[in-house]
């Protein structure tokens, strides 16, 4: 206890600055939930599609997936996050997440999202884990991103490579694909100062009408 009061005295502002302190960390916690809120950083611990859209670059990525077999049977976190464990599944996740909201933010994302190596290996696994019954007697089984990178084997969308997501990719892949439209993040209470948003089911990508 005593180490506790120390320390809680230690950090405790001089009296004349009490006022400020508490005044500035009010601004600064609520710059941070609001941050939290616009960036709905809640979804990202689901598993629900939707929340890749939450960064409008990957409408395309969805509207491949969204009409994909694989929309049926999976979704992105099936493929594109570990599913072994707990922890390697959340430390990935949140790792790849922290880059993803990184690039997307200062707008270094390029024309061409290419998946990077770690994700290559997550998803080559996943292709395994969910058809093993189809590959556990040939030597597929097998094959991990390192073989396939040492030409000791190829990966399955060499060869699937329309699966999931087509050949034809870039932002611009998918003009007319139809994605949900995310919900307002203006908060009801400030409505009357930005406007009502439109608050319509569905939406294209950038330059199209809405579906009907």
């Amino acid at each position: 206890m005593k180490a506790l009061k120390k320390l809680f005295l230690f950090l405790m502002p001089p009296e004349n600055w009490r006022l400020t302190v508490i005044i500035l960390s009010g601004i600064f916690t609520g710059i941070f939930l609001l941050v939290v809120h616009i960036s709905k950083a809640t979804s990202y611990l689901s598993d629900e599609p939707e929340t890749c859209i939450n960064c409008h670059v990957m409408y395309p990525h969805y509207a491949s997936w969204s009409k994909s077999s694989h929309s049926e049977v999976a979704t992105c976190s099936d493929c594109h996050v570990p599913q072994d464990n707990f922890v390697r599944k959340y430390y990935f996740k949140g790792s790849d997440g922290l880059r993803h909201s990184t690039w997307f933010t200062f707008r270094w994302e390029p024309q061409v999202i290419q998946i990077k190596s770690a994700g290559i290996g997550v998803v080559q696994e996943n292709c395994i884990r969910c058809h093993l019954d189809l590959v556990d007697m040939t030597q597929l089984v097998e094959v991990t991103r390192k073989m396939a990178d040492a030409g000791e084997g190829k990966l399955c969308w060499e060869c699937h490579r329309e699966t999931p997501h087509g050949t034809v990719k870039s932002l611009s892949a998918a003009p007319h694909a139809l994605v949900e439209r995310l919900p307002t993040v203006v908060p009801s209470w400030l409505e009357w100062l930005v406007g009502s948003p439109d608050r319509s089911p569905k939406v294209q990508t950038p330059g199209i009408s809405e579906m009907d």
